[in-house]
């Protein structure tokens, strides 16, 4: 069953101690009960309010270890609310915003927090897009958010695949590229678009031999005028816009490349969510990935790496 809370003053009501926010956290990693992340064994007991002995290997292990909560010297409480906060707001949050919702001391901490819940917005076994499926490229990105001057205003290539649901656009998926060579490509279409499924693509060279590996390919050759592409392929096309708007509108365009599929994530889990009838909906599904999702510290993350053909994005 699934259990979340409806509206913010239930909310406030349900999470307002660090006792209760634990137990919810024990509630969604072990939904069976108890099971060692070592032996796998069944059984522990409690030796102190936060931690539990496995009575087979002994291992003591907590609800936080191992998930991105693990280490944090902030109250639950706080991460409660900041995931709420995040999940709430139908465009999300700055970490300027964030920051001054919660009343953190330092941008860094806001920062490092939401690049955190991005990373849980990835669902590693989600499914794969099928059916009618557009695929296109876009170039993404500009100016870093939190650093200081104008140091980062390159952009990435983000190739984009949106599902057809009836006339309108279904689930999507994106990933960050080097290059819109072949293999890139297909390594992005194997990964997440079904075998058997129809890809919609434009003329590029770079589609070409879909179809001998599994797909059917409807080609539409574009002549280069933006509206006859928005047009011939409307549901990539406003997948791209809507993103580019995001960037744009909640965070000034502030989003370096190496950093780019933190962001993508989060847009695809909005996007793919969209018609949900709560916002606890997805704090409870963003709470559900946070229990699965390893930890990381700030400066791994801001040493990421330029991504090159990583998937990227939740069903």
């Amino acid at each position: 069953m699934e259990d979340y809370p409806r509206t913010v003053q239930e909310f406030e009501q349900r999470f307002s101690t660090e006792e209760a926010c634990r137990a919810y956290l024990v509630s969604l990693r072990w939904p069976e009960g108890f099971r060692c992340p070592q032996c796998k064994g069944t059984k522990a007991v409690l030796v102190r309010a936060t931690l539990f002995q496995c009575c087979d290997c002994r291992r003591q292990t907590s609800a936080t270890a191992g998930t991105i909560f693990q280490d944090t010297r902030k109250p639950l409480v706080m991460w409660f609310r900041a995931m709420w906060y995040v999940t709430s707001q139908k465009n999300g949050a700055s970490a300027l915003s964030l920051q001054r919702v919660l009343g953190l001391g330092s941008y860094e901490t806001a920062w490092t927090w939401l690049h955190k819940l991005r990373r849980a917005m990835i669902r590693p076994d989600r499914d794969r897009l099928s059916g009618w499926v557009e695929v296109d490229e876009t170039m993404v990105g500009g100016l870093e958010e939190g650093v200081a001057g104008r140091q980062t205003e390159s952009k990435a290539l983000v190739v984009i695949a949106a599902q057809a649901d009836g006339p309108g656009t279904g689930r999507i998926r994106m990933r960050v590229i080097e290059d819109a060579s072949a293999a890139s490509l297909y390594s992005f279409v194997k990964d997440c678009i079904d075998s058997g499924s129809t890809i919609h693509t434009d003329g590029w060279q770079g589609y070409a031999g879909l179809e001998t590996k599994g797909y059917h390919r409807e080609i539409t050759r574009l002549r280069g005028r933006r509206k006859e592409a928005s047009t011939l392929m409307p549901r990539v096309h406003r997948v791209a816009s809507l993103l580019k708007r995001w960037i744009l509108g909640t965070h000034q365009g502030a989003v370096a490349p190496r950093h780019l599929p933190y962001y993508l994530d989060e847009f695809t889990f909005r996007f793919n969510r969209r018609r949900s009838k709560s916002r606890g909906k997805l704090f409870f599904r963003l709470m559900q990935q946070a229990v699965s999702t390893p930890p990381a510290t700030y400066d791994t993350m801001v040493k990421r790496p330029k991504p090159a053909i990583q998937p990227v994005g939740v069903s």
